[in-house]
């Protein structure tokens, strides 16, 4: 599939023949792209927050209830994104983020209009949740194809780093904004509020004008079958050694975070009596942290080392929950110690996720972007439904403070997995795409020998 990231590009000139930009900000498709994702990520996680505070708040819904309505909303993970990688590929990424940013925007248009006449009930909320996350996977997969068709390879850090750090400042507004407008006013408003931001990112989006083509195809032949595209992404994905770690970390972090959230949700209501305010707070303080995580993901890797950033964001942002189950009260040294945890959660989050999509982007050809972020979405994050209905299961039968140590500590895996993989000897430069087209055999061997280190020192980059 054509796109901004061409042979050309390796030597600093574009496809048209003029030097490539030396700034992103130069770029003005590039502009319109972050702005629409970052008003989108807005919408999207306020959505989060709005629901679960609606079904806890209003309709006094139980700890069985709640992960239900967050598992329903998780789903769409599982269910469609390996088809969604197949079909974005055969896709422009424009069309799919502006169908999907309209889609969302009328789903939650009638949900607060529904809400407004006390229509809205458990079973709306559930047909809300599952259509707004099923129309995120499309736009989630579609924005992360879409930036390797508007920079040039070497600017992919800086592109994800710069989309990170919207998708933080939107951790920051979102839950915040939803969880005020909640417990202020009613969920109606904070419903709508999403729709709107939703068509805000519309209304940007449909404005980028670099021409996407469709892969190329002999004449007369017939497209290849979805199937088909999907088994070519998940033979892909597990014959690189970086891609198949990345999908067990991120799957061992989805499943227990999905636990642990569904815990947390109803630990700072109920165990520490937090209003919906206070709770919007705590959650939107991975924001700040995530704004300072997306600056230095743009630095340490390159002086540390791909590979150690990952293992030491991981285990950074993932230990700081086991803090949460020993915090008693609503004090303000509580709230406090929960903006903290939430802050450095933030900051090893970020880390890990413009790190990890640089890698993934930096191994994959243009034509498999999406059938790439598609499989390792489907492989880490379809276990989340059943995370938070454990969640919810081990909330009923263990209690909450016991229930979110065990979940908390769970998540732990994942800087574990990383940290005995090849990938946590990266090195500073990012491999190579058409190293990631070969099974990387010799070097794996070499890991497996003990002499991984130096085979590394002889291919710059690490495993592909």
């Amino acid at each position: 599939m054509p796109s901004a990231s061409s042979p050309a590009s390796d030597c600093g000139v574009s496809d048209s023949g003029r030097p490539a930009p030396t700034s992103l900000w130069r770029n003005p498709d590039f502009r319109r792209l972050w702005l629409g994702q970052t008003a989108s990520q807005l919408g999207e996680h306020a959505s989060l927050v709005v629901l679960p505070l609606f079904a806890v708040l209003t309709l006094h819904a139980g700890a069985g209830q709640l992960g239900a309505l967050r598992a329903v909303g998780q789903a769409p993970i599982l269910l469609l994104s390996l088809f969604v990688g197949a079909w974005v590929d055969r896709w422009r990424t424009r069309t799919t983020m502006v169908l999907t940013d309209v889609g969302r925007a009328l789903a939650l248009g009638a949900a607060a209009l529904a809400g407004f006449f006390g229509w809205l009930g458990l079973p709306g909320l559930l047909a809300l949740a599952f259509a707004v996350g099923a129309l995120s996977v499309f736009f989630d997969v579609a924005y992360q194809a879409s930036l390797v068709r508007l920079v040039e390879r070497d600017q992919l850090v800086r592109g994800n780093s710069a989309l990170e750090g919207s998708r933080s400042a939107a951790q920051i507004g979102g839950p915040a904004l939803g969880g005020a407008l909640v417990s202020l006013l009613s969920a109606p408003i904070a419903a709508a509020s999403s729709a709107l931001f939703f068509a805000l990112s519309f209304l940007s989006i449909r404005r980028i004008r670099r021409p996407e083509s469709l892969p190329d195809r002999p004449e007369h032949s017939h497209p290849p079958r979805v199937w088909r595209l999907i088994h070519e992404g998940l033979r892909f994905v597990a014959r690189s050694t970086a891609l198949r770690t990345v999908c067990l970390a991120s799957a061992a972090f989805q499943f227990s975070f999905a636990a642990m959230m569904t815990v947390y949700l109803l630990f700072l209501p109920r165990e520490l009596h937090l209003s919906g305010t206070v709770v919007g707070l705590a959650l939107a303080a991975a924001g700040p942290g995530a704004l300072l995580g997306s600056l230095l993901a743009a630095r340490l890797p390159g002086r540390f080392g791909h590979g150690a950033v990952l293992v030491g964001a991981a285990a950074l942002g993932d230990g700081v929950f086991l803090w949460v189950p020993a915090l008693h009260g609503s004090s303000a040294a509580t709230v406090a110690a929960l903006l903290a945890v939430g802050f450095v959660f933030g900051l090893g989050g970020q880390l890990v996720n413009v790190t990890v999509m640089a890698v993934r982007q930096a191994v994959t050809p243009d034509g498999m972007q999406g059938r790439a972020a598609a499989t390792i979405t489907f492989v880490g994050g379809g276990l989340t439904p059943l995370g938070s209905l454990l969640g919810g299961l081990l909330a009923e039968e263990w209690g909450l403070r016991t229930s979110l140590l065990v979940t908390a500590a769970g998540m732990l895996l994942s800087p574990v997995i990383m940290a005995l993989s090849p990938l946590a000897l990266l090195g500073r430069e990012l491999p190579a795409a058409r190293d990631a087209l070969r099974e990387p055999t010799a070097p794996v061997r070499a890991w497996r020998r003990g002499r991984w280190r130096s085979a590394c020192r002889r291919r710059p980059g690490g495993p592909g």
